[in-house]
């Protein structure tokens, strides 16, 4: 049977759940490989199933092998009874609460007739911390991508030109440089507009002086990669060169102290007093997961007491926030190995004016 399953058959054993309803795609992903076709994932107490609509059927089939040991069903030759009886004596069935809406956590109840849908706590998203050998060679290649449209913007980008423009090039680039596409969309911002941290892009064009932070990403078969950079039009301004220093100096020590088996809650903390005794707040976590989805667990914030484990993938990204002036913000994607880290995004972090 696929490991992972079994794995995960395992972890419900032992919560005294006998089957499970996975309907988030990145989870499906994770256990069969299925990533383009919509359905949901029945684990029932002895198989494993796969319903899905009659157009992906082909694609489905295409993906899994005989070892999965999944069994594809097509929606519309399943009949109430069937429906009913796949969790046919199963005291309680697990589901995503993370991930499914009241109105279809009701509507499974009834079509599954399950006696005790139960919370599965994010089992399977745990279970997708620690990174396989292939999953790490993913995302690996993708923040290569990433890195190498960094390089490309900083000759693309010309004054006057909007944040449109260059957000629009980073998913023109992504797309025909190997990738799936963009993992998210891209934060580009000018000016003032870098001191909100989640910033959609405007028709705003870029001025000298103006520092620029760019937030991508793309994704690889599926896996992901996050990067950001602060860079400057023309020059950059002398106020704004302690400010960047201290939140370089602050990511550099935080990506040191990343090492198997450190305290994430440790690490954050340390982080944040160092931006707080300069008299400046953190406005978002210090970093997170990253892999199927942009932003998976572990979450780095100062109240997860966790340890960082060899081949998590985490990114770092202190930042600090003037609003109506600028912000700053480094980011990285960093592999914990067994005796230290590597960070797999590598681009330059320098004072970098274009």
């Amino acid at each position: 049977m696929n490991d992972r399953i079994r794995f995960l058959r395992e972890k419900l054993r032992g919560r005294k759940i006998e089957g499970m309803i996975v309907s988030n795609p990145a989870n499906i992903k994770y256990l069969t490989g299925i990533g383009s076709a919509e359905g949901v994932l029945l684990i029932t107490r002895k198989e494993n199933i796969y319903l899905t609509h009659t157009m992906f059927i082909e694609d489905v089939h295409s993906v899994l092998t005989i070892n999965d040991e999944v069994i594809v069903m097509d929606y519309k030759d399943i009949t109430k009874e069937e429906y009913e009886n796949f969790f046919l004596f199963c005291e309680n069935v697990g589901f995503e609460e993370n991930h499914i809406t009241y109105e279809n956590y009701k509507r499974i109840k009834q079509k599954y007739k399950a006696h005790n849908l139960v919370e599965t706590e994010k089992i399977i998203e745990n279970q997708r911390i620690i990174k396989s050998d292939e999953e790490i060679e993913y995302i690996k290649k993708a923040s290569e991508i990433t890195d190498k449209c960094f390089a490309h913007l900083l000759k693309y980008i010309k004054k006057d030109m909007t944040e449109r423009e260059v957000a629009l090039e980073i998913e023109r680039f992504f797309k025909t440089n190997e990738a799936d596409g963009t993992a998210f969309s891209p934060i580009v911002a000018f000016g003032e507009n870098t001191s909100k941290p989640h910033h959609v892009p405007t028709n705003k064009k870029v001025q000298t002086a103006d520092p620029i932070l760019i937030d991508m990403g793309c994704s690889y078969k599926g896996y992901c990669s996050d990067m950001t950079r602060t860079i400057f039009m023309g020059c950059i301004l002398e106020e704004i060169k302690p400010v960047y220093d201290l939140v370089r100096k602050t990511q550099t020590m935080a990506i040191q102290d990343a090492k198997e088996n450190n305290n994430i809650k440790a690490i954050v903390k340390s982080a944040e007093n160092s931006i707080e005794f300069n008299k400046y707040r953190t406005m978002h976590t210090l970093g997170h997961g990253v892999g199927l989805e942009t932003h998976e667990l572990p979450i780095l914030r100062p109240t997860n007491e966790n340890l960082l484990k060899e081949n998590m993938i985490i990114t770092i990204e202190p930042g600090v926030y003037l609003p109506g002036k600028y912000g700053i913000r480094i980011e990285d994607t960093v592999l914990i190995t067994k005796t230290g880290n590597k960070e797999l995004t590598t681009s330059g972090k320098g004072y970098t004016v274009i």
